[in-house]
């Protein structure tokens, strides 16, 4: 017999009462160490007080009215945003994979108003992960995400992973947009050298096409950066943001320019939910705390001493763990053993990480985490390689 909820998910045997900070307490009392976040989603770890307040205080004013009428908090945060990026604009929806929806329909309305109906073709990479809508598995291609899910939604060409010859042979007056993740996060933390964003955005204004950024995973302060397209120096034209945004509320948004927003008018694109005063609320809170120079210095340096144990736990069990990836506290360990085992393993010494494609597990903790939360979580993986490898 089915389960009443739909058997989608292979669920580790964990539920979880309540959290605070990088912990997590299992309902048997058991403290886990969360360097999974919810897979970058808590960015501010558990019960974070002032996203707690910004919650609460909001909850009992107004939770929802629609898109119908002026919503002062989704305005708010669509400011904070826009003064911190290179957008002039915001679409607020519930979700990443509904900003890949609406950043391949911008896209296209941007062409298709331009007098370029044809121009519909997006580039997209080989290890991708953009959601799993039909446009989401349509631009990742592989057959793991596509397999049964026919007819597939067409115009997206795959390409290599940082392929730059495959790009520019590729790129035509056909293309619309390229698509792309600074880092790639389900394909095993896969981070795109600076040279080569530099090189897609030349790429892009060379033909014509608008530049699509993915930074669902990594965006939001997790790199070190606001976003991680800041370290190559270049601008998206347009960008899709989830998962850290609302610090474990439903939020998401799509950012762009004034000009690759312009076929977007009154009635082309819509949400029931998204951008509601509860949800934004939230996300301001958000912003306010992990925008801040500060906030973002402390990100770079936890993640260098995170890394250094990271390395050093590679060079002391090479049979367990073959490199580090990542930037930030978006990091990566390719695992020698299958990585579900290492995540397994990670479980029973009561440790949270998240398992990604080319056998990497994914070490994405709250960006507030402390020096102490990090020698914990050292302390628990290295338990791990001593079992793994004995």
């Amino acid at each position: 017999m089915i389960s009443t909820v739909l058997p989608t998910y292979n669920r580790a045997p964990l539920s979880f009462e309540k959290g605070e900070g990088a912990w997590l307490v299992e309902a048997d009392g058991r403290r886990f160490l969360d360097l999974g976040a919810g897979i970058a989603v808590s960015a501010l770890g558990h019960a974070h007080p002032a996203l707690v307040k910004a919650l609460t205080e909001q909850a009992e004013k107004l939770w929802h009215v629609s898109n119908l009428y002026q919503i002062p908090q989704q305005q708010k945060l669509a400011d904070q945003l826009v003064d911190a990026t290179f957008a002039d604009t915001v679409f607020f929806t519930n979700s990443g994979t509904e900003a890949c929806e609406l950043a391949v329909k911008m896209a296209r309305k941007y062409w298709f108003e331009k007098g370029q109906p044809e121009r519909v073709e997006i580039l997209t990479f080989e290890g991708s992960f953009h959601g799993r809508s039909a446009a989401g598995i349509a631009a990742a291609g592989s057959e793991k995400m596509v397999k049964g899910f026919g007819p597939i939604v067409g115009g997206f060409t795959h390409l290599p992973f940082n392929d730059l010859d495959a790009v520019k042979a590729a790129a035509s007056e056909k293309t619309a947009a390229i698509m792309i993740e600074p880092i790639q996060g389900e394909g095993g933390i896969r981070a795109l050298p600076d040279s080569t964003l530099k090189a897609l955005r030349e790429i892009c204004d060379d033909c014509g096409a608008l530049l699509i950024l993915d930074e669902v995973q990594c965006g939001m302060g997790r790199t070190g950066k606001l976003f991680a397209y800041e370290f190559a120096g270049i601008e998206p034209d347009i960008m899709m943001v989830a998962k850290g945004i609302g610090g474990g509320f439903p939020l998401g948004a799509v950012l762009a320019k004034e000009e690759a927003a312009s076929g977007m008018t009154a009635g082309t694109h819509g949400s029931t939910y998204g951008g509601n005063p509860l949800a934004c609320a939230v996300g301001s809170a958000v912003m306010s705390e992990v925008s801040t120079p500060e906030f973002l210095a402390e990100v770079s340096r936890k993640s260098a001493l995170l890394r250094q144990g990271l390395e050093g736990l590679v060079a002391t069990y090479p049979n367990v763990f073959a490199e580090v990836r990542g930037s930030g506290l978006m990091l990566g360990l390719k695992c020698v053993p299958a990585c579900a085992d290492i995540v397994a393993k990670g479980y029973d010494e009561c440790l949270i990480t998240v398992p990604a494609a080319d056998n990497v597990i994914r070490l994405l903790p709250p960006l507030n985490l402390t020096d102490d939360d990090i020698a914990e979580g050292l302390a628990r993986l290295e338990a791990v390689a001593k079992k793994a490898s004995g």
